[in-house]
Formats: structure tokens, sequence, C-alpha cells
């Protein structure tokens, strides 16, 4: 009888070494020389740089890469598990460079900066120095610096990071960032875009919560200048992507800031029956914002070449002022936009960062006393496969289709 108990402990041993070995090979195989644009080559090329945090749903299609050491980034994501496309935009020749004195851009789907960028108000120009490019800065604690993690799961990471700046005004501002990165599941993601999900269609979704605290002894007022919790999301361009941006259309003054980095050209933008559209193709660059009265809580794009639907989702407060983060000191601070999108291009040195494209969404400014703090939510989301359902959530979530997305500019 022993005998007999010790033959089936032994087999049940080697049935799940045998089993585990398997697994291994499989995953090795997944891993070994992955091709470029899927999520297993930034695993491979992220995991030499840090040690980074994966995110997985339960069925494990839906992952994400979290790193504490670069600036508690969300650097990409997959729909379609490690094999699947990768939708972040990674700099992969940044960590090879020397460290720039204006800004280490590593890339990442999802990034927690501060603003205001320019102004009077500014965090990135020292008192008194003319706003152009080399006296151009971006803070430490959102460039080069580690964060701090304070808590991990496999679905949920937190993490923090204390910094102090000075901004253009002289004000000294103590500051502790805090950021939660989680990823949803698919029930979760239905309920909160109000769409219908089947088996034809692949998806990932993550939610950040982003605060911003006042750990100093001065008060954050108007007229002393305060932060604000800034979001931005770099994305893989191609030939027919389009940024699609729904707007208020009952609001005064302009719908959109167009001339950040020179006037977009007409045939890069258009307008129609409360939804801009935006080449997102990473070959002109140019920038536009949507000021708070006109702007809605979601964005996002529809990249026809590669079937991807992108959604956006964040806070935005249409009652109040938002800083205005253009490098100049002759407009109200407090007129700036609540939205941002970016499609990069060559500069006139003919030298380009990407190519890239960014969504971008803000807090108002952080007028805060000593303890208090403010909250920025922004949550991405990606839907692949069936056409149809794609074009169902568009419908949904955009107040148009498909089709006429991809009509737009032709």
């Amino acid at each position: 009888m022993r005998t007999l108990k010790l033959t089936l402990l032994l087999l049940a041993v080697f049935s799940i070494m045998d089993s585990c070995q398997s697994g291994n090979k499989s995953k090795n195989k997944t891993m070994h020389n992955p091709q470029k644009g899927t999520f297993a080559y930034d695993v491979q090329f992220l995991s030499q740089k840090d040690s980074i945090i994966i995110l997985k749903n339960n069925d494990s299609s839906g992952q994400l890469i979290v790193s504490p050491k670069y600036q508690g980034k969300v650097f990409t994501s997959t729909a379609e598990g490690l094999n699947g496309k990768s939708f972040g935009w990674v700099n992969y020749k940044a960590f090879d460079e020397p460290v720039n004195d204006h800004m280490n851009a590593f890339g990442g789907e999802d990034r927690m900066w501060l603003g205001p960028e320019g102004g009077k108000y500014s965090i990135y120009f020292k008192q008194g120095t003319e706003q152009v490019f080399d006296n151009w800065h971006t803070p430490p604690a959102i460039d080069t610096e580690a964060w701090q993690l304070t808590a991990s799961s496999g679905k949920k990471v937190s993490m923090t990071k204390e910094t102090a700046i000075i901004n253009y005004a002289g004000t000294p501002l103590k500051i502790k960032m805090e950021r939660d990165v989680e990823i949803m599941e698919n029930e979760t993601i239905e309920q909160m875009l109000h769409v219908s999900l089947n088996k034809k269609v692949n998806v990932v979704g993550f939610k950040t919560v982003n605060r911003l605290f006042n750990t100093g002894t001065n008060e954050w007022t108007e007229h002393t200048g305060a932060p604000c919790i800034w979001n931005l999301d770099m994305f893989m361009p191609s030939e027919s992507c389009i940024i699609v941006i729904p707007y208020i259309q009952n609001a005064q003054g302009k719908v959109a800031t167009t001339d950040y980095f020179g006037e977009i050209a007409d045939d890069r933008i258009k307008y129609s029956n409360g939804v801009l559209f935006f080449k997102a193709d990473g070959k002109s660059r140019g920038k536009l914002g949507i000021p708070p009265v006109r702007a809605k809580n979601i964005a996002g794009s529809y990249d026809a070449q590669n079937n991807v639907l992108t959604v956006t989702v964040f806070d935005v407060h249409n009652n109040r002022k938002y800083l205005n983060q253009e490098w100049r000191t002759d407009r109200d601070p407090y007129s700036g936009d609540a939205m941002n999108a970016y499609n990069d291009g060559p500069l006139e040195d003919g030298s380009q960062m990407g190519p890239f494209y960014e969504i971008e969404s803000v807090s108002p400014p952080a007028f805060l006393k000593q303890g208090e703090h403010i909250t920025h939510n922004h949550s991405v989301f990606h839907f692949t496969g069936d056409k149809k359902t794609l074009n169902d959530i568009a419908i949904k979530v955009f107040g148009v289709t498909l089709q006429e997305i991809q009509n737009t500019f032709k």
C-alpha cells in the first residue's frame, strides 16, 4: 500500500514538473526574438531597463506595463496578450542616451505630469528667464527621478513622489503626487462606457487616479500661482489614424485653440456636428486644445489601418478656470484648455522625436491650503476585432461611425 502511494506521489510530482517545463518552453518560445510592435517585444526591452510591473485582467488578454522607476508611467498595453499589438509609444533610443537637460522622452501610454508648462506661473522656467527652449527644463520628479512603489497586486499599483519647485512667480511649491493604476475587467468597461462587448472583440482598459497635495506651509492661490495635474497619452500613429474629439456645441467662444505650434492646416483638422477630427499620422507637428466650456469628458481615435479604436475618459469641470500653458506671459494665466491633442512631426531642422500622437487631459489649478489635495481621473481603452462591434462602440461614445471617421479627410 505504501509502495502504491509512493508511486502515485512520484507520478504526480513528475506530471507537475513536466507541466511547468512545458509552460516555460511555451513562454520562452513566445518571448524569444519577439516581433517589434508586439507587447512581448516591449516587455523584453523594458525588462532590461527596469523591474517593470505587469498588470493583467482575468484571462490575461489585457495587460499593462507600469514603471515606478520611470515616474509611474504606464508604458504600454495590449488587448491580445504577449503576441498582441503594443499600443503605447516607447522611445527606445532615449534609454541609452545621456541625460537631457530639457526633457528625457522615454515615451509612455499614460504619464502623470504637472502644469503649467508656460505663463506667469510656469514650473518649467526659472523666474525672470525668457520662455524659450534654451531655458525650458522639465522638473526632475516627472522626468528622471524614480517614484516610490507603495502597494502592488496583480491588477493595481500605487506610487508616490514628493518634490519641491519654485514657480515663475517665485512661489515655493512643496508637492506630493500619488498615482494609482488599475486594469479593468470587461464588465467594468461595459458599465463605464455603457457599451456591450462580445467574444469577437479584444479589449484592454485601465484607470488612473492621480492626486496632488500641498505639503508646504503656504497656500496656493490665484495670486501665488498653483500647479495642475496633467495626464498625457502617447500612442502609435498610422497613415489612417484620426483623433476624434466630441465637443459641446451650444457654448460661447471658440471650439478649439489650434495655433500652439503654428496654425494647424485646414486639411488636417475638421469640425462636423459637434465632433472635431484631427489627423494623427505623425507627419506634421501640431497641437490643439478644447476650452472648458466646450470640453466633454471623452476623446479618442480610430486607426483604420490597424483596426484599433481608442477611447480616453477623464474629469472635466466646465465651469472652472484652467491654466494657460503657452510659453508667454502676456495672456491671462487662467484662460487655458481642459484637454489637448498633439500630432508629432518633423522640426524645422528635419529631426523628429517620434512619430507618435498624444491625447491629454488636465485638472483645474490646485488652489490648496496646507494638507489639501485634488484628484484627477483619467482612463484609457483600446478595442480591436469585429468591426461591427467597434462601430457600435464608436457610435455610442463618439456619436459617429467608423466610416464617418475614415472618410473625414478623403
